[in-house]
Formats: structure tokens, sequence, C-alpha cells
């Protein structure tokens, strides 16, 4: 799993560390030293509540946001369903995880009360919302549906 730390991608030719803004986390971008390409964001982001601002506010793709704890079961069964998801959309989606016991402001500003719950933002909005332990299959049925 990504960090917001881990935005700054390291070029797989050359090593050099490239910023990559939230606007930018599903395209695919060159390394500013070699000229390497540089691919989506193909994991889940662990994100704070600033990330989860900037990229839900700025990504130009649909983002789902998994809201999870770490003593939910449930929670710790979906997240393979979750990080094969993101390496399915990358490129066609942005995936983040929000840990509601280290971001419970989050989780109440988005009136979570229970988990497993994933919510679709588009364009800095929240525009669907679904609760329980699913798979990536059905993930990517809804997300498509509600993008």
């Amino acid at each position: 799993m990504l960090t917001l730390s881990d935005m700054i991608r390291r070029c797989a030719v050359c090593g050099r560390e490239n910023r990559v803004p939230a606007r930018h986390l599903a395209d695919r971008g060159r390394c500013g030293a070699c000229k390497a390409e540089l691919p989506p964001i193909a994991e889940p982001i662990d994100v704070d509540a600033a990330s989860f601002e900037e990229i839900t506010r700025d990504a130009r793709v649909p983002v789902l946001v998994d809201y999870w704890a770490t003593w939910c079961a449930p929670c710790r069964i979906v997240a393979p369903e979750v990080a094969r998801l993101a390496r399915d959309l990358a490129g066609r989606a942005v995936v983040l995880k929000v840990n509601t016991e280290q971001q419970p402001d989050l989780a109440s500003r988005f009136n979570v009360q229970a988990i497993p719950m994933f919510q679709l933002f588009s364009k800095g909005r929240q525009v669907a919302e679904r609760a329980g332990a699913v798979d990536h299959r059905a993930l990517r049925r809804w997300l498509e549906q509600a993008a």
C-alpha cells in the first residue's frame, strides 16, 4: 500500500525521484531525468485528511475510497480485492484507503457508520457509496455503474 509520500515515484530505470501531482496519479508520465515511462498508480494509497482532500478534488478520474480499520475482519478480507481493483483500474481510477481509527474526522465527516465502506468521488464530490465486504468484480461493476 502506498502513502502520500509515495506520490514521489522512483524511476525504475535511473532511480530518480519524481513527484506526481494528484491530478496525474492515473496518467502515464516520464521521468524528469532519463525520460523513461512512469506508470499510473496501481496500488491503494493510504491517505490522511490533507491528501484525501487533494486527491479527491484534483484527480481527473473517479476516486474509490475504502474506509477500514485494523480490527475489522471483513476489512482485512476485502483488502486484497481492493488492491486487485487498484491494479486492474490503473490509469482509469485511483483507490484510496482511509484508516478510520487514524482518521476519525474523515469517517465522521462522510458519515461512515459501518466498515468496510466504499465511497466514489468524482471532481471532488461524493457520487455513490456502498457498505460491506465485496470482491473486486462486484466493486468494479459498482464503480463502473456509478461513474
